[in-house]
């Protein structure tokens, strides 16, 4: 049981996995930051003081941790999605190449096999005739 964990554990896909939480904890602290050291105050501002939605309530209801939550989601989102994109632009552009030279690859054989089987077939009828 012991050598079957160590092989799940020792996978690329689960050590990729365990990094991208590590770094998506860290990242989730810098954007929680950001939201509010930087963006809530900001917003203070433009609604009068207001620094934190969480503060809002009725009734004893908390709906303004509800607002902040969802504030906080969609910045949050934002700041990945920002993050991809800006990453995404560093990738290798050889990819598509790799594809386009597989798809050519598989047509060139295949029209080999389709002239193979022509010239079986010329073959075959030869022989029929004589």
């Amino acid at each position: 049981m012991w050598k079957e964990f160590k092989q799940f554990a020792m996978k690329g896909n689960v050590i990729d996995l365990a990094v991208g939480v590590i770094i998506g904890g860290a990242f989730g602290k810098i954007v929680s930051s950001l939201v509010a050291d930087i963006i809530m105050p900001l917003i203070g501002l433009l609604t009068g003081n207001v620094d934190s939605f969480s503060k809002l309530s009725y009734n004893g209801i908390k709906y303004g941790q509800f607002i902040q939550a969802v504030v906080d989601f969609f910045i949050i989102a934002f700041s990945i999605f920002l993050f991809i994109k800006f990453i995404n632009r560093f990738k290798k552009k050889e990819e598509p190449a790799l594809v386009v030279e597989k798809v050519n690859r598989q047509e060139e054989l295949l029209a080999e096999i389709r002239d193979l089987l022509k010239e079986e077939k010329d073959i075959l009828r030869k022989n029929e005739t004589s």
